[in-house]
């Protein structure tokens, strides 16, 4: 990959927090007009990095550049080009929806803010409800809501912290497809999970953080690679992103952890 066409790039970036290291030396390149899953189990690191790459966060040491903006010298740029999305909805609900996405953009001095608005309810599938009181909105809408919000100012890269964290299997596929959609209309998308399936449905490339450090990166079809087929009743069964999954990071994870716990109802990644 070159420099030019990747939207994400990230050298050796550190962070502790006291004896706690959360980071290190993580290496990443994210093409642009990709979705790029970072994978791992709670508290390998994956929200730290987030934040660093958002700006919220410095790092100890390494450098970070999104859209060939750097991290640490040139911030206010880098936030110029990006939006975050959290692992919670965002959302006012108090406000309907076509009020939030107006609010927005009426702090981002959008121009045209209700055409804005209008577009991105359509774009979401919001339209019939841009009238309703984002309180009575479901899971998967409030986290599309949320998802619409961001975009407000067409942003070329966004990061999505476990999007679908409590979201039930139609809210999941409705923000898997509006992801889709995202990289398909060319915005670069970061997405971190604990969610092997999540990953193997929507990812480019998928890089493996565990305690820290990338311990595997590539297209799903190269990590499956990592391991040599099994044989089941002697036909030859394929591995799966969890089989690669579990080989690399073990039966156990940080701390005592089972590490198969990627796999399951994921809880918020807690950071200092």
């Amino acid at each position: 990959m070159t420099q030019s066409s990747a939207a994400i790039t990230t050298r050796e970036i550190r962070k502790s927090f006291g004896d706690q290291v959360a980071l290190d030396g993580v290496d990443l390149k994210v093409d642009q007009g990709t979705i790029f899953a970072l994978l791992g189990p709670n508290g390998a690191g994956k929200t730290t990095l987030v934040k660093i790459l958002s700006t919220l966060v410095k790092p100890d040491a390494g450098t970070a550049t999104i859209a060939g903006s750097d991290v640490a010298r040139h911030p206010a740029k880098v936030r110029e080009s990006i939006s975050l999305t959290g692992q919670f909805a965002a959302v006012d609900e108090i406000l309907t929806g076509r009020e939030n996405l107006l609010l927005v953009a009426r702090l981002r001095r959008v121009q045209d803010a209700e055409q804005v608005a209008d577009d991105l309810l359509a774009r979401f599938q919001l339209t019939d409800a841009a009238t309703r009181r984002v309180a009575t909105y479901s899971g998967g809408m409030r986290r599309r809501l949320d998802i619409a919000m961001s975009l407000i100012g067409n942003p070329p890269v966004i990061f999505l912290d476990e999007p679908t964290t409590g979201l039930d299997p139609q809210g999941r596929m409705e923000v898997w497809n509006s992801v889709k959609e995202l990289a398909g209309q060319g915005t670069t998308v970061l997405l971190t999970t604990q969610y092997l399936d999540e990953a193997e449905h929507l990812a480019d490339r998928i890089a493996i953080l565990h305690e820290g450090r990338i311990i595997a990166n590539g297209t799903l079809a190269e990590l499956k690679q990592l391991l040599p087929p099994a044989k089941v009743e002697y036909v030859e069964k394929q591995p799966t992103l969890e089989d690669v999954f579990l080989a690399i990071v073990g039966t156990t994870g940080k701390d005592g952890d089972a590490g198969n716990d990627a796999a399951s109802a994921p809880t918020s990644e807690e950071q200092p």
